[in-house]
């Protein structure tokens, strides 16, 4: 079937988190991503190029056909957000926000996120919890959109792995004070050689300005990734994908190590 001028316009909107929000709905967008999160969210539509379809019938005849639209390269380019037009683009139905269950929080190590704004830097972080089996994310309402196709594209397929839970995070941690709170901040700890535990809640912050004050004072472990060597001239800071890429790889080498 091919693609309405509605559909194309209703689609392309979803670029901005209003139309989004209002429609329910949010793209995944290129070959990779769109067999990534297939099965994983409930269909609206998949849009591709003709050739797109017939090198894939064995999975686009087992989509509703009523869901499948093919589109010219045209129409590609004006929906898509993406600087060089996908063949295939998926629109699907905006998930429930889930919380992690008081076992998830207790039992395991849950990412917090204070006001990172970057959808690329989201978007890796998810792909980095992904990697090291971190099933949940809580994030403040200053957090960049999960469903910002930036993010969804940078997510690399673990969007449909990760659940991400939108809260002002202040009252969310005073709620489990029981929890461990880790901090990355330029005075903690030597996070090599800090005592810490196997799970808790482990707080990155803005690119910009860090965790904010009111965050920054709930943390009971503040925690630093040194610079090598200990004198040396280095650049001012790490981005925050980056960081949290290392600090989960310290808590799971722990883990591993126990």
């Amino acid at each position: 079937m091919e693609i309405s001028k509605s559909r194309v316009k209703l689609y392309a909107s979803l670029q901005h988190k209003k139309h989004r929000n209002s429609a329910g709905l949010f793209v995944a967008e290129g070959t990779k991503c769109v067999e990534e999160t297939l099965g994983h969210f409930d269909l609206e539509a998949l849009v591709a190029l003709p050739s797109w379809i017939d090198a894939r019938r064995e999975l686009t005849d087992s989509l509703p056909s009523d869901k499948v639209f093919e589109a010219t390269p045209l129409r590609m380019e004006q929906l898509s957000g993406m600087s060089t037009a996908p063949q295939a683009v998926a629109v699907y139905r905006k998930p429930a926000s889930v919380a992690p269950s008081d076992s998830d929080i207790s039992d395991g190590l849950i990412l917090v996120l204070d006001g990172v704004q970057d959808p690329g830097n989201l978007g890796t972080i998810m792909r980095i919890a992904d990697w090291f089996g971190i099933r949940h994310i809580v994030a403040s309402p200053e957090t960049a959109d999960i469903y910002n196709p930036k993010t969804v594209q940078a997510t690399m397929g673990a969007i449909a792995r990760v659940n991400v839970f939108y809260t002002p995070l202040v009252p969310f941690l005073k709620c489990h004070p029981a929890i461990p709170c880790f901090g990355t901040l330029l005075d903690g700890d030597d996070i090599y050689k800090a005592e810490i535990p196997l799970s808790g809640f482990l707080i990155m912050g803005n690119e910009g300005n860090g965790i904010s004050p009111e965050v920054r004072a709930l943390v009971t472990h503040r925690l630093r990734i040194p610079s090598y060597p200990p004198d040396g001239d280095t650049v001012e800071s790490l981005n925050v994908a980056m960081a949290t890429a290392i600090a989960v790889a310290e808590f799971r080498r722990r883990l591993i190590n126990r």
